[in-house]
């Protein structure tokens, strides 16, 4: 392998593909076409909802060059989310979500329940909430800082990795430098933010310290989605 292919493949395994679709089918189909383009598949409420948890195993078994991020964005009480982690160990995902708002240990408890094999992920703010929804939902401080104190609890709580907007990944690279840091809300500049509020380009991201992105409609609903794809990659490789 060149060192331009390697600097390819690198880039490409850091882009994640949100396959939020209503069936196994289009899911499938998606991935299709987007195996060898890129590194990951985010199976989240939608899918996993119409086709039960089997769908990430069976994606695994039929494009296993392709990681999956189950994006189930759990919260509840610890038990129950640690008898849910347990199930989600057996189907072969790399990263699964939760809530990151309930503190260190209730974060402890998810990491201990997922084990070795599977990566915590700790959802601190999503990127459709601003300040004013923050507000709107009792929060007394700005996106940056709860983002900043769930960054810190999930370290501390030995979390994989966290999500967070390419706003607010600089300073989590700072408060976390050795965690992944999952980027949503990425935008080419030429796409349309759709609901996304706190949105970056593939550029920015990475220059920022995101160490994957999240890419969905962009490359989905693109006449070519391969090709949107690799252009995503090029940018990737090209910010490294």
């Amino acid at each position: 392998m060149t060192a331009a292919a390697a600097d390819l493949h690198a880039a490409r395994q850091r882009l994640i593909v949100a396959v939020d679709v209503a069936d196994q089918a289009a899911a499938f189909a998606a991935a299709a076409r987007l195996r060898g383009h890129v590194g990951m598949l985010k199976v989240g409420l939608e899918l996993f909802v119409a086709e039960g948890p089997s769908v990430v195993a069976r994606l695994r078994d039929a494009f296993p060059e392709l990681e999956i991020f189950l994006d189930l964005k759990l919260h509840d009480i610890p038990n129950t989310m640690q008898g849910a982690i347990r199930s989600a160990r057996r189907l072969g995902a790399r990263f699964l979500t939760v809530h990151a708002g309930s503190g260190i240990d209730h974060l402890r408890a998810c990491v201990d329940a997922a084990g070795d094999d599977l990566g915590i992920l700790a959802v601190t703010v999503l990127t459709s909430q601003d300040a004013a929804a923050c507000a709107e939902a009792g929060h007394t401080r700005a996106p940056a800082e709860l983002v900043a104190l769930r960054a810190a609890c999930a370290r501390e709580a030995g979390c994989a990795g966290i999500v967070c907007s390419g706003a607010e990944v600089a300073r989590v690279r700072e408060i976390a430098p050795g965690l992944q840091r999952v980027v949503p809300g990425v935008r080419p500049a030429s796409a349309d933010a759709g609901d996304q509020r706190r949105v970056v380009t593939p550029t920015q991201a990475i220059h920022d310290g995101a160490t994957h992105l999240v890419v969905g409609r962009p490359i989905l609903r693109a006449e070519d989605p391969a090709a949107a794809a690799d252009a995503i990659v090029a940018e990737i490789a090209a910010a490294i």
